[in-house]
């Protein structure tokens, strides 16, 4: 109850700490893509990213949990695949990741006045699933291979920081140097996150969008299969 807390609230926080100072810093909005919007609603599906980046962290790291306690190597044994194993373990975050996002667009339309894109909101609640999902396989990857929960939080970290600083969640692509655009368009939770706003103002055209999509399914689809892969050869051990 703790851990959905905190998956809950934390997004909610940054929103409004994030989306309040710097809304009023650039109080002219900022320009995006050639389109003038406030900072709150550049700044929501960033949030909404990050939530479901946090979500799949925390649900990865209970893989050590379980390993101490022993209760990993049960699951093992029990009649399902390792597919079945790892999208068990996610079902129930994705419903949390639900209602994260529900209450951070409600909150944030009603609080910060965020104007949305009602056209596009039907694509943010698959979205928020699959990125949730897709980021649990890639980091359970990560857990199943390092065996220190020490060293998992080293790595994830850093991982971390390069990802979300290299994307577009806090600041539009056309405002960056070119190397770091090359970067950004290459890095997943700028796909994720693009989508998102897409989704929740309209930004972006539609091939962009359905290039995005197509590759983070991608994404999520190759880290899926690797994760089974290391639990069917044994490398977590």
């Amino acid at each position: 109850m703790t851990w959905s807390f905190y998956d809950v609230i934390l997004p909610l926080t940054y929103l409004l700490l994030f989306g309040l100072g710097l809304n009023g810093a650039f109080s002219e909005g900022i320009m995006a893509a050639g389109t003038p919007i406030s900072y709150a609603a550049f700044f929501l599906p960033g949030v909404l990213s990050m939530a479901s980046f946090g979500i799949a962290i925390n649900t990865a790291y209970g893989i050590f949990v379980d390993r101490d306690n022993g209760i990993f190597y049960e699951f093992l044994t029990y009649p399902m695949t390792r597919g079945q194993y790892l999208v068990g373990k996610i079902l129930f975050n994705c419903l949390l990741a639900l209602l994260q996002a529900g209450l951070t667009v409600t909150l944030g339309a009603l609080l910060l006045n965020i104007p949305l894109y009602g056209p596009g909101l039907f694509i943010v609640a698959p979205m928020v699933v699959l990125g949730t999902a897709g980021w649990f396989f890639s980091l359970s990857l990560l857990a199943l291979r390092i065996q220190r929960n020490d060293a998992f939080n080293v790595v994830l970290n850093a991982v971390y920081f390069v990802l979300m600083f290299a994307s577009s969640i806090f600041y539009p692509l056309d405002a960056m140097p070119g190397w770091l655009r090359v970067a950004s368009l290459l890095n997943p939770l700028t796909w994720h996150t693009d989508i998102l706003r897409f989704g929740t103002t309209g930004m972006g055209t539609a091939t962009a969008i359905l290039a995005e999509s197509l590759a983070f399914c991608l994404f999520l689809l190759l880290a899926f299969r690797l994760a089974v892969r290391t639990l069917n050869t044994g490398l977590f051990r």
